[in-house]
């Protein structure tokens, strides 16, 4: 498998058929599909949308935005279609230069607890458990990690 990590829109057909195969996959692991917190609308400045791909066939994704203060960036619907092969880790890792790229120093996220593919996932690449926020203050079934970023040398 020879992946590749590209811009895209979210609004693109193939971002948009990852998203909803993403949103399926939530529903099943945690009971929502996700997309409360995030449409394909929401990326502005400072924010892009990264897709894996494997030739022709997109296989991830990924998008970044902002939060405040602006020094703080957010990942949100990360994806890989097939577990296990190293998408995940690729898009994170494209995220990541991104928001370093963006003025970032620092990256959060949310995931549910249940879903304890993504939390060992994070685990692993560096994220701590940190306090919630935003719309996740006082949702007991969320966990959210942060990760401070160094910067490129």
């Amino acid at each position: 498998m020879t992946i590749t990590i590209i811009d895209s829109r979210p609004t693109d057909s193939a971002a948009l058929g990852l998203i909803d195969a993403l949103s399926r996959r939530l529903a099943e692991i945690t009971g929502s599909d996700g997309r409360s917190h995030f449409t394909p609308e929401a990326l502005g400045p400072r924010s892009c949308f990264l897709i894996a791909v494997n030739g022709a066939e997109a296989v991830g994704c990924g998008a970044l935005r902002p939060l405040e203060p602006g020094d703080i960036g957010e990942i949100k619907r990360m994806y890989a279609r097939v577990p296990g092969r190293g998408i995940g880790s690729r898009l994170l890792a494209a995220l990541e230069d991104r928001a370093r790229g963006f003025g970032y120093r620092v990256l959060r996220l949310e995931t549910r607890k249940v879903n304890q593919a993504a939390v060992a996932f994070y685990l692993r690449h560096g994220y701590a458990v940190c306090e919630h926020y935003g719309p996740y203050v006082g949702r007991e079934e969320a966990v959210c990690f942060e990760k401070r970023l160094l910067p490129i040398e």
